[in-house]
């Protein structure tokens, strides 16, 4: 398991490298001049922007760029924003805690209420309740999350007053709920239906049928051999969907007007500060790869076949 463990971590080096570096590349590729656009529309002086360009490094070529990007990024640098002078690492420290906070709780209602809902579909497939679920899940796939924010907001927030239209700077747990459900809406309908497939093809399985003939309890069959088989591809998709849910609270963050990081990387791309683009993307690519990690630990935890040499 050692060995393995580090395997791993010496194959993320590559992998983080080569991620950080195309969306480095891709925010050097975009049209303009970012000191330029600082600027507006008032008169400038050339010799000023290119003094500017000189001192952020702008004027260097783009393997130098990122070079010194990731020397400074290990030293815990990750430069400077142009147009509010602060530093990038005090942006993420105060945006980052508040989209993990918010994927957090829809993970959570992702993992309960999804594996929860394809559960009790999956062990009575084409029942009533199978059908239901298939139906419900279709919905929210087909909806747009966007149009599933702004519906819940109107409803929530303003035929019911059961909650606020916006989240406070400084949300407490009732104020992320309502946008924690829109974000990890997506993510539980495909954790339902992946759930309900994957159990109701593990019941016709030969070693469901062994267990049952031994007479074992119907708990143990359900919860010890049925369920730890059928997680398996529950646990992949959901590793992957730690990441995917920090991605898409862009959307959400803009509805419910959190101040997060979704928010942080819409200012950003809007005012060219690449340094505070890559510096975000960098850290959700670390939490991809690490994410990832534990989902290929976890396997050998949910079925025993699997081992780690």
């Amino acid at each position: 398991m050692g060995r393995y463990v580090a395997r791993r971590l010496l194959q993320m080096i590559p992998v983080f490298i080569g991620s950080t570096f195309l969306i480095f590349a891709m925010m050097f590729a975009l049209p303009g001049d970012p000191v330029r656009a600082l600027m507006g529309d008032q008169a400038f002086d050339p010799l000023v922007v290119e003094a500017l360009r000189h001192e952020y490094g702008l004027d260097q070529p783009l393997w130098q760029q990122y070079g010194n990007y990731l020397l400074g990024m290990f030293q815990g640098d990750f430069g400077i924003e142009m147009g509010s002078q602060r530093p990038v690492a005090d942006i993420i420290a105060q945006a980052f805690p508040v989209t993990l906070q918010l994927t957090l709780f829809a993970f959570t209602f992702t993992v309960f209420i999804g594996i929860g809902l394809g559960v009790i579909a999956g062990l009575r497939p084409d029942s009533v309740r199978d059908r239901g679920l298939l139906t419900l899940t279709l919905i929210l796939i087909s909806m747009p999350s966007f149009v599933l924010g702004y519906l819940m907001q109107y409803m929530f927030a303003f035929q019911w007053n059961l909650t606020e239209p916006t989240v406070p700077l400084e949300p407490s747990f009732g104020d992320l709920l309502l946008p924690a459900i829109v974000l990890g809406s997506l993510s539980l309908a495909y954790v339902a239906r992946l759930t309900r497939t994957s159990m109701a093809e593990n019941l016709r399985a030969d070693y469901m049928r062994t267990a049952v003939a031994k007479g074992l309890p119907r708990r143990r069959v359900v919860g010890v051999h049925l369920m730890r088989n059928s997680l398996v591809p529950v646990v992949t998709f959901l590793g992957t969907d730690i990441g995917n849910l920090m991605t898409g609270a862009i959307v959400t963050e803009g509805i419910f007007n959190v101040q997060g990081v979704g928010d942080a990387i819409f200012e950003a791309l809007t005012r060219r500060e690449g340094a505070t683009v890559v510096g975000i993307a960098s850290l959700i690519v670390l939490v991809f790869l690490l994410t990832s990690l534990l989902v290929d630990l976890l396997y050998a935890v949910l079925d025993p076949r699997i081992r780690y040499a």
